[in-house]
């Protein structure tokens, strides 16, 4: 063996008892206490799964999920988590179809009665469609929230529209700095 071997091996070996010394009782505290502190979810998945909404026993909406997954976390809320994508029917009070919600991904809050849609989210109704990333439906404040997304409507109309929102039934959409083109019958001349 060479000097130069044997000097990088008393080399390393004088510096291991300084590193053990540089680790004091309170940093293995630390690392226990934050070890210590797991979350643990335990998830039960379900397949082809259809969920009722009603209202004083008056169908509002049908919702189909190739996959769910019902999360109960050891701290915090429990929520269902749609990785597979979702498609919500909307009905009228006589059952007919007033509109659509179809996403790549969803995820519920059941405490906070949200359901966050994200992903290739369109909504279909027969006067518009909303495309988006993200929407948010609030159960308690019966209203639909997006921070940006496109309204087409069948006359042609296309509008950008940021910090959409609508009511459950989208029969009215409010939104902040629009943008788009529109289409106006007859003369504009006086």
């Amino acid at each position: 063996m060479n000097n130069a071997g044997i000097f990088s091996r008393i080399a390393v070996l004088c510096l291991i008892p300084l590193f053990l010394y540089s680790c004091n009782d309170d940093d293995l505290k630390t690392a226990a206490e934050i070890s210590s502190k797991k979350l643990v979810l335990s998830k039960d998945r379900s397949l082809k799964v259809e969920i009722v909404f009603s209202d004083s026993a008056v169908v509002k909406a049908k919702g189909y999920a190739p996959v769910l997954d019902q999360v109960n976390p050891t701290s915090g809320s429990k929520y269902q988590e749609m990785p597979k994508g979702v498609k919500i029917t909307f009905f009228d009070p006589l059952q007919t179809v007033t509109g659509t919600i179809v996403s790549d991904y969803a995820l519920r809050k059941e405490t906070e009665q949200i359901t966050i849609f994200k992903r290739n989210v369109v909504v279909v109704r027969n006067d518009l469609t909303f495309n988006t990333e993200e929407l948010t439906w609030d159960q308690k404040k019966k209203m639909f929230f997006s921070p940006r997304g496109i309204v087409t409507r069948p006359d042609g109309t296309v509008l950008n529209a940021i910090n959409f929102s609508a009511p459950e039934d989208f029969s009215s959409v409010d939104f902040e700095q629009g943008s788009g083109e529109t289409y106006v019958k007859g003369d504009l001349a006086p």
